[in-house]
This record gives C-alpha cells, structure tokens and sequence, in this order.
C-alpha cells in the first residue's frame, strides 16, 4: 500500500497511529449535523437552505464547504 500511495512504510504506518486532527473531528460534527437536518426536512433542503438553518443556530460556514462535505 505504501508502495501504491507513493510514500514510505514508516510514514504509512506512522499516519495510521495518529489521533485524528481537530479540522477532521470539526468537519466530522458539522456532517453529522448538516445529515441530521438534511433528513428532518424529509430529504428536500438543499445547501442555501441547510446554509440557512446553520446560520440561524449561530454556526458560520460557507456553502462551498457544505458542497464539499
């Protein structure tokens, strides 16, 4: 696999033991949230209206990230 990703068995290995970054535990949450109003609103709001819905419950994020996650 190291071989395949072009980086050294020590480095893959190492990665593997890390704990994950506070960036990826963050964007991890505000899935879990934007999921979590995506399926209250039955499956029909889309990203302006779930940017919408953040905002209003005080969570600043731009739509592009929405798109991305």
């Amino acid at each position: 696999m190291s071989r395949t990703l072009g980086v050294s068995r020590r480095g893959f290995y190492a990665h593997h033991s890390r704990p994950p970054s506070a960036r990826s535990v963050a964007d991890e949450a505000l899935g879990d949230r934007i999921a979590k109003i995506h399926k209250a609103s039955k499956e029909t709001y889309g990203a302006p209206r779930i940017h919408t819905e953040l905002a209003d419950k005080g969570v600043s994020v731009g739509r592009s990230l929405l798109s991305a996650l």
